[in-house]
């Protein structure tokens, strides 16, 4: 198939990002050919305004995509992310020239200001199902109330003029939590797909992960990531045998590195490969977020190393991880406390890293990432 594939960067590379340039290698070394389409969030403030004014409905931007789908003529135009440089002013003007277009929603952007159904720390749900303006009030986007004003604007826009009922032939959320999200958004549920991301498949572990001591916290050191509460549980856990390494960066990273003891080792920031091997070599992986994560690549990548994965119950975590772990109950240090303690216990280590990997297998693998997707551009040709 032929595939025009937009996306527009974030300013700091992120996990979208990522997704974008493996799903592109993925289509690309099975044979269909993909055309990519970048735009670019500017730097300076000044240009940044100008863009965020143009992000309810920005026609120049949409038009570089009309022009790039008259000129490739594909079989089908896959949106990712549209904030703020692009709009999504892009789907009328596609749609209006009988190319279909499918859209993949990494966040909850379609419902929330800030995309992140988090407001001070708190999970906050106020715009779910209403309209986006106590974003406005409460500065969700940034601190700033002129700049959540351009993403309130977006969302009601596009809500007011249908633009998800008729101008999208099919919108993909990753499960099925951010799937009732897009309908609180007012995309219709039989629009919407669920195409999950997914991981490169390491092969069988050569080392069990009953056989090590090591848990592995992977992701930004920052608050809604639950960095703190996983430190606060390391200090009351009473068995010496676990050891804690620490794989990131963020505005946490000297906190964290000051309240690191003999048990606990932070590193920083590590290469893929090399994040890899500690997944490899690892018994549990702690995911102790405060926030929906939407569908977070360490995990699935932990799952494809049959690495047992603890995770606070929110969102869709528990749908993705299924056998290959455990919940706790978000922001508990007490709770996790307990759950580590479990993982002493080398059978029920053994249990979930085997559901973890046949998680994977069944659900995440390159393989049916692939099927999926061209099974979803090739209904939307056909209707």
């Amino acid at each position: 198939m032929r595939i025009l594939h937009v996306h527009t960067r974030y300013r700091q590379p992120g996990g979208e990002d990522v997704v974008v340039a493996a799903e592109r290698r993925l289509l690309s070394v099975a044979g269909h050919e993909v055309i990519p389409l970048d735009f670019e969030n500017p730097p300076g403030s000044a240009e940044a305004t100008s863009a965020l004014a143009r992000a309810p409905w920005n026609k120049s931007a949409a038009m570089k995509v009309v022009s790039a789908v008259r000129d490739e003529s594909p079989d089908v135009v896959h949106v990712h992310n549209t904030w703020f440089a692009l709009s999504p002013a892009v789907f009328p003007r596609v749609s209006s020239l009988g190319t279909p277009v499918v859209a993949t929603f990494h966040n909850y952007r379609i419902v929330c200001v800030n995309a992140m159904l988090l407001r001070d720390g708190n999970l906050c749900e106020v715009c779910v199902g209403r309209g986006p303006w106590s974003g406005v009030k409460f500065a969700c986007y940034r601190g700033s109330r002129p700049a959540s004003v351009a993403a309130a604007a977006t969302i009601a826009v596009h809500r007011r003029r249908g633009t998800w009922t008729s101008d999208l032939a099919k919108a993909i959320a990753l499960t099925e939590f951010a799937r009732s999200r897009l309908e609180a958004g007012g995309i219709p549920a039989e629009r919407i797909a669920i195409v999950p991301n997914f991981a490169s498949d390491p092969g069988p572990r050569t080392r069990s992960a009953s056989d090590s001591d090591e848990v592995l916290f992977v992701g930004r050191l920052s608050n809604e990531k639950g960095i703190r509460v996983l430190l606060d549980a390391w200090s009351q856990l009473a068995d010496p045998h676990l050891r804690l390494t620490v794989v990131g960066s963020g505005p946490l990273l000297e906190e964290v590195k000051a309240k690191a003891s003999g048990s606990i080792k932070v590193v920083g920031w590590l290469e893929p490969a090399d994040v890899l091997q500690h997944m490899l070599s690892a018994r549990a992986l702690v995911v102790p977020s405060l926030w929906y994560e939407v569908q977070p690549l360490v995990v699935l990548e932990a799952l494809a190393c049959g690495l047992p994965v603890l995770y606070s119950n929110l969102g869709a975590l528990g749908e993705i991880v299924g056998d290959g772990g455990s919940p706790f109950s978000a922001g508990s240090p007490s709770h996790l406390v307990t759950r580590l303690s479990e993982m002493l216990d080398g059978a029920e280590v053994k249990r979930m890293s085997d559901g973890g990997r046949g998680q994977f297998l069944s659900r995440f693998d390159t393989q049916r990432a692939l099927a999926s997707r061209i099974a979803l551009y090739q209904e939307v040709v056909r209707a």
